[in-house]
């Protein structure tokens, strides 16, 4: 009911603003300023006539259109990616990520990313990779209502679907709808993964530039079945017919049904779901400046020099675990793990309410620069927790914060150097005494030299909340812990018309919050250090051939709880061109591949990777052949993947299996067809 309730809102609001015809003006910094060009309701350009405006005509680029987008919290453009040489622009899961055999199912990062932000979090972050979020909103300008339509095919009923539209609504109002479906029967029994995710954004500014209107609205359910990995890894090679389907599972019962690409049932898993909803509202103050036109027409320019900005965000989510079918024996043989009593169902389940309400004040030094700005400002937050284990008391939990947040950003008129810095401190409440706070530099050096950037970031946080004793997770808990402190320095040096970049990051980390099994966490009170340095470089082969190499090196400093390759890296040698005109073609051979090291287990139960010292991932290199095209709007990617499973010593057949962790098995060759499909209105 209350989905229900959030979901119908967020619906109504949009339509009834969708709805309204607004006087036309151009919003935001950037794009056309031409004085001349007004917009129809549809956000279709209309040229005034010069000298009679009561007659007005269709641009004759009526069927062109100018899209552009700002992330949320950014200003500054991006415009659409029309590239067709990576297949992961499409695909959810980066190449950086490890996965456990299935589309939609758990993730991690093999490159070591620690938890940068202060504050609540709840701890769940298996499914981060698939969702929707409010950081990633995208907020569109554009002149003519865009749609994007994407459907993806793979082996055994695997599909995705997405959707993207958004449309200018006159000149002032913009609004945009992002959805993706994916569901993944699988390669195993009880491997099944569905991902629905949609987000709703809209941005008004009014006529005198004055009044800023923002609303995000976010939503997103994953659910993936779980099946603790194979019970005899060695099984899997001589399965009849290369169906690893019928191979018992470490946990799960035996008994389970057949495959079937229309059910997105869980009976025995993990399934999250989060709603998240943000407005905000500015007011400026400035002064007005009159210029005259070519056309000898005036024209008036606000310029702000002092906002008023109230932020309101709430979000509501829930994480739960649960096995319609327990099997005491299995579990207890396979995790380690015991039930307190005799149950034929288990579950364990965390949800939670988190407002906050913020007030903000922005200055604007320079009235002819507004990339340049100072922000200052508090928040109040009130968190709600309610665990449900099923069989005993439901219990709660209440807490409230205050915080502190000033942010200073200057991008130079000439677009040679960015100064950001910001700060956020929790003053009183559960999470006092967090704190981030970071700083970067940019320069752009010249068209030939490239560009720099440096950066620096602390942060000191509470653990997240599944290490605390009243989660309803069955996670073994002793003590308590400390604050964890991560100090991370960056640089980042970029030649674009070499078409080469190099990132070097280096962590240092007290009080390291991890599993070490599969529900005991532990923390590492003594300092250690990381090193990640990446590179990537297009070398031109020929004419026609290119390759792109992306390297990445990390090390940790002895003893440290952290378990990562040494060497990431994905190849890509491709045959690209423009051919008859309208055909973009990019096909060839991609490989990935890491060095063996011990690789992260899973806990099925907590949903958590826990690190281990016993088992070593040493998989061959992950090969794929792709075919990718573009013409005019529509691209299209053709895809043989996990070639490097195939076995000749036993006939042409694909049963090497690489590994996800442990008990984890990736499928053997997987085909993938994908099309998306861009129009204009």
């Amino acid at each position: 009911m209350k989905s229900f309730v959030f979901t119908f809102f967020a619906t109504l609001f949009c339509t009834l603003v969708v709805g309204q015809n607004r006087p036309v003006m151009r919003a935001g910094g950037g794009g056309n300023q031409d004085p001349q060009i007004q917009y129809d309701r549809n956000g279709r350009p209309i040229r005034k006539t010069p000298g009679n405006d009561s007659l007005q005509k269709r641009d004759r680029f009526k069927d062109s259109i100018t899209i552009f987008y700002n992330y949320f919290d950014s200003s500054r453009l991006h415009s659409l990616d029309t590239s067709i040489n990576d297949f992961n622009s499409k695909f959810p899961i980066p190449y950086t990520n490890q996965h456990l055999g299935n589309l939609g199912g758990a993730t991690r990062s093999l490159i070591f990313k620690p938890i940068m932000k202060a504050g609540f979090d709840a701890g769940f972050h298996q499914f981060d990779v698939y969702k929707y979020t409010i950081e990633g909103a995208k907020f569109f300008q554009t002149t003519r209502p865009y749609t994007e339509l994407g459907y993806m095919l793979g082996s055994k009923a695997e599909q995705q679907i997405e959707l993207i539209h958004t449309q200018n609504r006159g000149q002032n109002f913009n609004i945009a709808i992002e959805y993706r479906f994916i569901n993944s029967p699988g390669n195993l029994r009880l491997q099944n993964a569905s991902q629905n995710n949609m987000r709703i954004t809209a941005q008004y500014r009014s006529n005198n530039k004055r009044y800023g209107f923002y609303f995000i609205y976010a939503t997103n359910k994953s659910a993936a079945s779980e099946n603790g990995g194979l019970q005899d890894i060695n099984a899997i090679r001589d399965v009849a017919l290369n169906n690893p389907f019928d191979l018992l599972t470490r946990i799960g019962s035996p008994t389970v049904v057949r495959r079937n690409p229309f059910n997105t049932k869980v009976s025995i898993g993990n399934i999250h779901q989060d709603q998240s909803l943000l407005i905000r509202q500015q007011y400026d103050f400035g002064q007005k400046k009159a210029i005259m036109m070519e056309d000898s027409s005036m024209a008036t320019i606000f310029y702000p020099r002092f906002r008023l900005e109230h932020t309101l965000r709430y979000t509501q989510s829930q994480f739960q675990f649960f096995d319609e079918a327990f099997i005491d024996t299995l579990y207890s043989k396979y995790l380690g793990y015991q039930h307190s009593g005799v149950v034929s169902q288990i579950q364990f389940q965390d949800a939670w309410r988190d407002l906050k309400n913020e007030l903000a004040i922005i200055t604007y030094p320079n009235k002819n620069n507004q990339s340049q700005f100072l922000r200052l400002g508090a928040g109040w937050q009130q968190v709600i927790g309610r665990f449900d284990t099923g069989y005993t008391q439901i219990r709660t939990t209440q807490f409230d914060n205050l915080y502190a947040l000033g942010e200073y950003r200057n991008r130079t008129k000439n677009q040679k150097w960015d100064f950001e810095l910001a700060a956020n401190l929790f003053i009183t409440g559960f999470h006092a005494g967090d704190y981030q706070v970071s700083g970067s530099i940019f320069r752009k050096l010249s068209q030939r030299a490239g560009s720099l950037r440096l950066g620096a970031a602390n942060i000191n946080r509470t653990p997240s909340f599944i290490f605390n004793q009243v989660s309803a997770f069955p996670v073994r808990r002793t003590g308590t812990f400390n604050q964890e402190n991560t100090l991370h320095l960056y640089a980042e040096y970029g030649n674009e018309a070499a078409s080469w970049y190099i990132k070097g990051n280096y962590y240092a980390v007290s009080n390291f919050m991890y599993f070490d099994s599969f529900f005991s966490p532990k923390q590492e009170a003594t300092l250690f250090n990381l090193l990640h340095i990446s590179a990537e470089k297009k070398f031109r082969l020929n004419k026609r051939w290119n390759w792109y190499s992306e390297v990445h090196l990390q090390q940790a400093t002895g003893g440290a709880p952290v378990n990562v390759p040494l060497i990431l890296t994905r190849n890509r040698i491709a045959y690209e061109g423009n051919f008859y005109t309208n055909l973009f073609l990019s096909t060839g051979l991609e490989i990935r591949y890491h060095t063996p090291f011990k690789a992260d287990q899973y806990s099925p139960m907590l949903g958590q990777f826990f690190l281990q010292n016993m088992y070593t991932l040493n998989n061959r290199p992950d090969i794929a052949l792709f075919f990718h095209a573009r013409i005019k709007r529509l691209k299209a990617f053709v895809r043989l993947e996990n070639l490097n499973s195939l076995n000749l010593s036993e006939g042409f057949v694909f049963n090497n299996y690489n590994f996800g962790a442990e008990n984890y098995a990736y499928p053997g060759m997987w085909f993938r067809l994908g099309l998306w499909w861009n129009f204009v209105n």
